[in-house]
């Protein structure tokens, strides 16, 4: 029969699904202009990866996140908080590279961990599903002889029913049917709240990567943990976590709003409509950090002269500056 997940669609569900889709609106009408863009999608990767290790106890704050992420190292922090975020990022990394992929498998869940949980597991092996019983407080998850049985199921209803249902809820429903089989003997928290994200990001919900839902999460830990229990106390049915995940998914659109707002009002009138390869370019720099002109004739395929052209308008915008001798300049993200 397969996974068949058990919720309703009540009037409060109804109401904050409708408020999201108002607000997202709002805001890919405001991203049509997009001289903040870059800077809201690194400062969504870095709350996202802050949030969602410290969920699992890891100590960084978020400066020394940001700090991480600018390609600092931290040397009087522990090795273990630092590859932690470390990997977060990359695994964010793994999945804006895939956003457009169609179809999700066991490797790309495997290919997903072992990134997010290399030398930071405590028990099991990173890309690999567990051969060990564990325990999640209270909760005893399925033994692992059925984990990868229960997880082909939730990949079956993801690649072929989750279409039928707004990705506000298919990702809330993916995150949590994910933490209920715990297919991994640590590292499942992280996975699962990056697997909800590749769900927005692969159904077009958050088209340029600049929504930080774990960042709410974080902030009210206890009810995040308190909404995933009171789902095992209901008989798995998911309408109270539906409920409260459209709730953190609107108030992160708020928080999105609000900066956009910010930003917009500190560019002023100084505003651009990028063309696919300013796109390609931002890309490059952000996965990067810094290109030669080469480089960026390289990696986009432009002329000496094209590369100008492309780089002009986001020098101006403030998006991009150049660093170094006049030899050796490179270009970096502002």
């Amino acid at each position: 029969m397969g996974y068949q997940p058990k919720f309703a669609i009540t009037p409060r569900l109804l109401r904050l699904v409708e408020e999201i889709s108002a607000l997202r609106e709002k805001i890919l009408a405001a991203t049509v202009q997009v001289p903040w863009i870059p800077t809201l999608q690194k400062d969504a990767r870095i709350r996202n990866t802050h949030s969602s290790t410290a969920i699992e106890g890891n100590p960084l704050t978020l400066d020394q996140v940001r700090l991480l992420e600018e390609g600092q190292s931290l040397p009087t922090q522990p090795q273990r908080a630092t590859r932690e975020v470390l990997n977060y990022f990359a695994g964010l990394r793994f999945i804006e590279k895939r956003a457009a992929k169609k179809r999700i498998t066991h490797e790309d869940v495997l290919g997903l961990h072992a990134v997010i949980a290399s030398d930071v597991m405590d028990q099991g092996r990173a890309g690999r599903y567990r051969e060990i019983r564990v325990r999640v407080g209270e909760y005893l998850p399925p033994p692992p002889e059925m984990v990868s049985g229960l997880m082909a199921e939730l990949l079956g209803w993801w690649n072929l029913h989750s279409v039928k249902w707004s990705p506000v809820l298919s990702s809330a429903i993916i995150h949590y049917q994910f933490e209920e089989i715990h297919p991994f003997a640590d590292g499942n928290g992280r996975t699962g709240r990056t697997l909800a994200l590749w769900e927005l990001y692969r159904r077009g919900f958050d088209t340029h990567h600049i929504f930080s839902v774990d960042e709410v999460y974080w902030q009210d830990r206890p009810r995040y943990y308190g909404a995933l229990q009171t789902v095992r106390k209901q008989g798995g049915d998911l309408t109270s976590w539906l409920e409260y995940t459209a709730e953190a998914l609107r108030l992160t659109l708020e928080k999105v709003w609000t900066r956009i707002q910010h930003l917009s009002a500190e560019t002023g009138r100084k505003k651009i409509v990028l063309r696919p390869k300013q796109e390609q370019l931002l890309r490059l720099l952000r996965d990067r950090k810094s290109l030669t002109p080469k480089e960026i004739r390289d990696g986009v395929g432009v002329s000496k002269q094209g590369a100008m052209d492309l780089l002009n308008p986001l020098l101006a915008a403030g998006l991009v500056r150049r660093i170094g001798t006049r030899k050796s300049g490179r270009y970096i993200l502002a």
